[in-house]
């Protein structure tokens, strides 16, 4: 009892000196003394003055800040003034952490001034205020106290007290310079000039809202040039708010501390800005992988008839024709990335492959490669050659056939992603348009580049066979890969649009072999047998067109969730953080059903028996994103992973650690080394 009654005497002692009426009556304890202060004696109409309400804390003894971290509750202010007169809300100084055991608090000690902004209207400004806070060490004291203060009107002039609200704006957040974003796995990273190694020795982070984080966990640091990362592990109301907002204090290796306030916006961690040759060459052996991909199958046969058909002709011509089909690739990537990010500009959520989560785009391709069957099966030639393997521009020359090859090659192989091309696409949209189509020109250029030494290196021309009665029975078989992928596209409309949309694309298909059976016969026939089949196939054609027009009104199919006995739940962000909250390990599969190698890596490496006990074993919940007509959640979490495709493959460990990105390609193998990783 006499300690404190000697610490509310020494602390009334300090308060003595205050009797102007820029301070209030003082509201005491032995814990505590608070006092009501502006920073000016008078006031004039509509003069903004700055209120605070002043807190000197006793040793040992804090309050708390807006968000007051694991426990506590923050100081309240209520203000009752004249008619006329406004204030502002509290403009919180940069707190402190303090660890209450196994929580983390954030508040303050020692003396703190909570200030805030008043517009006094004409006259006096009589303020009366009410104010409750909580004052704590081992034990918890909720407190409060009412205050006044007359202010008379006259010329504003600095009070005794103006020196405690410029060492409060000295000590304030101040807006952040830098880029700040906030990635999936609570990675905030700020990135601009000056930050380095040198300039920055340790940062940490108080965020505005509870929930947010989890403030105890550790907040480890990695500061590159350029570029400070926190790493923060996710609370649950981590995605409740687009942006992460808070105050990040920067300590410098003086151990000066500067406070930031931040907006941190989702995406992945920044980082210095990769130089624009690396980015082209990713472009570039993206395309050239690309190849390889699943989904290019279907173009491989029309590239085989095309190298075919250059055996024993002349240098000049081999070369003009891979010219030919070279241009029409780069016509088609250069297409899609203007397309890209001219959707982008105009904030649509897009990305690659994007045309496949139409069915109206869907259908007509189905309709397209089922035509080049057709006319790999000989049941009409196309005189411009759309897939290059018909004969009737050989005589010509056939440059439109090898351009158009070019094109559709590009429109078929864009449901995949290439290693190399996911990073090289995302940052191609994040910079300037000519950057933009320079990357999607170089992943052309890649795509285009074997078809390219087949017809330039006289080395490599030689080994090809001499033309016979061989190419008619290879253009024949090679029809059937087409029409596998036509089956494969009418499957994927099952997906998006339903029995009704299976139904009017197998009705085009139906009008499309007319068509191509009508155009096959007039080519066979006379004049007016020729102007019968050509009208025939035209109607059926445009028939097919207005179909398209219904398959665009049928309503979007409503995706299945996977049967609980397969242990596989809908991606939500909301269901990632709860599972990570939870402690568990979570494998996220971002997929589609037109992804030709999303549907191969589940086949081979994530429907095993091997790996689906793995799973069991190691407790991993298992989240699977369907992409296949769209979704803005799913394309903000591939972006926030610096990805603009599927498939996309997340592995997040139990802890707080960093998620491991698998490959685009997978193996059971793989797999199983990955999970492993997790331990017991």
């Amino acid at each position: 009892m006499m300690r404190a009654g000697v610490l509310v005497a020494a602390l009334a002692a300090m308060l003595a000196p205050s009797a102007h009426a820029s301070e209030s009556v003082a509201v005491t304890s032995p814990r505590l003394i608070a006092t009501l202060v502006s920073d000016t004696d008078t006031v004039a109409p509509g003069t903004p003055l700055h209120l605070g309400l002043r807190l000197r804390i006793a040793p040992g003894w804090h309050t708390y800040w807006q968000n007051p971290g694991d426990a506590g509750a923050p100081p309240e202010l209520t203000l009752t003034l004249p008619d006329g007169a406004s204030a502002g809300p509290i403009d919180w100084p940069a707190p402190r952490r303090m660890p209450e055991g196994p929580l983390m608090t954030y508040g303050y000690t020692g003396e703190v001034l909570l200030p805030l902004t008043v517009t006094p209207g004409a006259g006096p400004l009589r303020i009366d205020a009410a104010a409750t806070w909580l004052v704590c060490e081992r034990i918890c004291v909720p407190e409060e106290g009412r205050f006044t203060l007359d202010l008379p009107p006259g010329s504003p002039a600095p009070s005794a007290e103006a020196s405690l609200f410029a060492a409060a704006a000295a000590q304030a957040p101040r807006p952040s310079p830098f880029e700040a974003r906030i990635a999936p796995d609570g990675t905030l990273s700020l990135s601009g000039s000056g930050l380095s190694p040198a300039t920055v020795r340790d940062a940490w982070f108080f965020p505005a809202a509870g929930g947010a984080i989890e403030p105890a966990a550790p907040q480890k640091l990695d500061v590159t040039e350029g570029t400070v990362a926190l790493a923060l592990k996710p609370g649950p109301a981590f995605n409740e708010q687009p942006n992460l907002g808070g105050v990040v204090v920067l300590q410098d290796s003086g151990g000066q501390e500067s406070a930031l306030q931040v907006a941190a916006t989702p995406g992945p961690a920044a980082s210095p800005a990769t130089p624009l040759w690396q980015t082209l060459l990713l472009g570039a052996l993206g395309g050239l992988i690309l190849n390889l991909m699943p989904c290019v199958f279907p173009v491989l046969a029309m590239k085989a008839m095309a190298i075919a058909r250059m055996s024993g002709a002349e240098r000049g011509a081999v070369r003009a024709h891979a010219l030919s089909y070279t241009l029409g690739v780069l016509v088609a990537f250069g297409a899609l990335g203007a397309l890209l990010a001219g959707a982008r500009a105009a904030g649509s959520a897009v990305g690659w492959g994007f045309q496949f989560q139409s069915p109206v785009f869907v259908a007509a391709l189905a309709w397209v490669l089922f035509a080049v069957g057709l006319n790999l099966s000989g049941v009409f030639g196309v005189g411009a050659r759309l897939a290059g393997a018909g004969q009737g521009l050989a005589a010509q020359g056939g440059h439109s056939g090898s351009f158009f090859t070019g094109l559709l090659a590009v429109l078929v192989a864009t449901p995949c992603t290439a290693p190399f091309m996911g990073a090289a696409i995302a940052a191609a949209l994040a910079a300037p348009v000519a950057v933009t189509l320079a990357v999607f020109l170089a992943m052309g250029l890649g795509l285009a580049a074997p078809y390219v030494v087949l017809a330039v290196v006289p080395g490599v021309a030689r080994i090809l066979p001499r033309p016979g009665a061989w190419m008619d029975v290879l253009k024949g078989a090679l029809a059937f890969p087409m029409y596998g992928a036509a089956v494969w596209l009418v499957w994927v409309i099952s997906l998006q649009a339903g029995p009704s949309g299976v139904l009017a694309t197998m009705a085009g298909l139906l009008l499309v072999a007319l068509a191509a059976w009508s155009l096959g016969l007039a080519q066979a026939a006379g004049r007016r047998g020729r102007r019968l089949g050509g009208g025939v196939a035209l109607a059926a054609a445009l028939g097919a067109v207005v179909i398209l027009t219904s398959i665009a009104a049928t309503p979007v199919a409503t995706a299945q969730a996977a049967a609980p006995s397969e242990g596989i739940e809908p991606f939500s962000a909301a269901r990632l953080t709860a599972l990570r909250g939870e402690g568990r390990p979570v494998f996220v599969n971002m997929t589609a059903a037109w992804c030709v190698t999303c549907l191969v890596n589940e086949r081979v490496a994530l429907s095993p028996v091997a790996v689906r006990r793995a799973f069991a074993d190691h407790h991993v919940a298992y989240l699977k994103g369907d992409w296949t007509r769209g979704d803005q959640e799913i394309t903000s979490f591939l972006r926030s992973h610096a990805r603009d495709g599927v498939p996309l493959y997340v592995l997040y460990p139990a802890g707080p650690a960093a998620p491991a990105i698998l490959p685009q390609i997978l193996t059971e193998g793989a797999m199983l080394d990955q999970l492993g990783k997790l331990g017991g």
